[in-house]
């Protein structure tokens, strides 16, 4: 078992304002991993002092941006020799299975490169030439950190959620407070490892596990310049508030309930092949995913059996073994949250193709919801409209090409989407009028060159990229006679 009894706080451990240790347990048996401090009013009022005066008065933000970029880089080179241990850690805590933990990795490698790449490009002060020739000035266009920037972000996907934030933000030259949730206290204290061995000067990061009221009091306090926070909608709305409230620059990634469109010429194997990972990866729990399959009419039977093949096809289980596709829900309350959508689901009327609220065999134990199909779906229906972040899918039908693009626009969300279709030009029509962040054609990955982000109630602003790296500077100008 691991004891990790003090916080990382402004790159020094010391001991938490309140010495009781949270019991961290494993979502798959429910033995106890760990126990590791939890920080408190008084741990954040500390942290935010300390990047408060690192800000103000050290040497980051005034650090030339080579310099914070090779900080960066070392700190990935630290976490890629690492990689394994870090699969492993969030497996265990999350009881995302293997197979997903040890994928991202890489993933997070392209992420912080992506952002290296930006920053390299980046114009940090460029002297821009007037537009009028007669104008007897220069204007000098700087870009320069916020200032204190409180992270908070969510347990489903810990490490790239928190490299989303701090990557952007120490490149820039901002102190940061990440705000982390209890459920990853472990894993986010080998994040913590790897920034100290990386070199960060005092003050500049703080990396504190805590729980919901703890996370508003950080992000209302008055020495924080910027909030970024990835978690639900609902809480979103709350940060905006505040950070309304107090002229606070915010972003937000927020939820999704995102659909796929499946057309008529589609290759079906090829879909279920994608849709494995892409509606049901990290047993649900993430908010892109395309859980909303739109199949049309003339092969909506055929696409619902093979989604039924597919769905029945993936173990269940022990996420530490490497055959598990799916694994347990993170804590029992969100076990039972998916379970009561399922018999939500049945109670609107839909048919249950496969699955249902049973708990599957043997996994009694754990957290474990059984993966679940639904047909004949309305898009009214409410396990169409909300974010069940969990393992179970529903299958609309659609009439036409039109159709299926108001169908999929119809959602308080817009975070992500798919089309699958023969037609490169087909594809790239639809997506263009999807009302949605990040499209994804036939299957292909995501990318951080470009900014992520949502429309409507998924969110304000962006990330990854110049444009996520844009999200953590304030841009001067300077004018001077010629």
């Amino acid at each position: 078992m691991i004891v990790r009894d003090k916080l990382y706080l402004g790159g020094s451990w010391v001991a938490p304002g309140n010495a009781e240790l949270l019991e961290i347990r494993s979502p798959h048996d429910r033995r106890i991993l760990g126990r590791v401090a939890q920080a408190v009013d008084t741990d954040v009022d500390a942290a935010v002092a300390a990047a408060r005066e690192a800000f103000d008065n050290g040497p980051w933000p005034r650090t030339d941006p080579k310099e914070r970029q090779e900080v960066i880089r070392r700190f990935d080179a630290l976490r890629e020799a690492r990689a394994d241990e870090i699969a492993e850690a969030i497996s265990a805590e999350n009881g995302s299975a293997g197979w997903f933990t040890r994928i991202g990795q890489p993933f997070l490698s392209r992420q912080v490169n992506a952002y290296l790449r930006a920053a390299e490009e980046f114009g940090w002060e460029e002297v821009v030439e007037p537009s009028d020739p007669s104008v007897a000035f220069d204007t000098i266009v700087r870009r320069e950190p916020i200032g204190v920037v409180a992270a908070v972000i969510p347990w489903n996907s810990p490490f790239s959620a928190a490299m989303a934030k701090l990557t952007p933000a120490l490149l820039a030259g901002n102190t940061v407070v990440l705000k982390v949730s209890p459920e990853n206290s472990l894993s986010m204290m080998l994040l913590a490892d790897l920034f100290h061995e990386a070199g960060l000067p005092e003050g500049v990061l703080s990396i504190l596990p805590a729980d919901r009221e703890t996370s508003e009091h950080l992000v209302s306090h008055p020495d924080v310049d910027k909030i970024a926070f990835t978690g639900s909608t609902r809480a979103g709305r709350r940060i905006a508030s505040i950070a309304g409230e107090q002229l606070k620059r915010v972003s937000l990634e927020l939820g999704g309930k995102s659909a796929a469109i499946i057309l008529e010429d589609a290759d079906l194997p090829a879909v279920m092949q994608g849709l494995r990972f892409g509606s049901l990866g990290n047993n649900g729990e993430a908010c892109i995913l395309q859980t909303r399959i739109l199949a049309p009419r003339s092969r909506y039977e055929e696409t619902v059996t093979a989604l039924k093949e597919m769905v029945e096809s993936l173990k269940v289980g022990d996420p530490s073994e490497p055959d598990t596709f799916i694994g347990p829900m993170i804590r029992p309350d969100q076990q039972q949250r998916v379970i009561d959508y399922i018999k939500l689901g049945v109670a609107e009327g839909a048919r249950l193709v496969t699955g249902g609220p049973e708990v599957p065999e043997g996994l009694e134990e754990g957290n474990y919801v059984t993966p679940t199909l639904f047909a004949d779906v309305d898009n009214s229906m409410r396990i169409a409209q909300e974010e069940i972040f969990g393992p179970v899918l529903v299958v609309i039908a659609y009439d036409d090409e039109d159709d299926a693009v108001r169908i999929a626009n119809d959602s308080d969300y817009g975070l992500s989407g798919g089309v699958w279709t023969s037609s490169a030009e087909r594809a790239l029509g639809i997506a263009r009028r999807l009302r949605t962040g990040t499209v994804t054609l036939n299957g292909s990955p995501m990318s951080f060159d470009g900014p992520f982000g949502g429309y409507k109630a998924s969110g304000t602003g962006r990330e990854y990229g110049v444009v996520g790296l844009t999200g953590y500077v304030e841009h001067k100008t300077i004018t001077r006679h010629r």
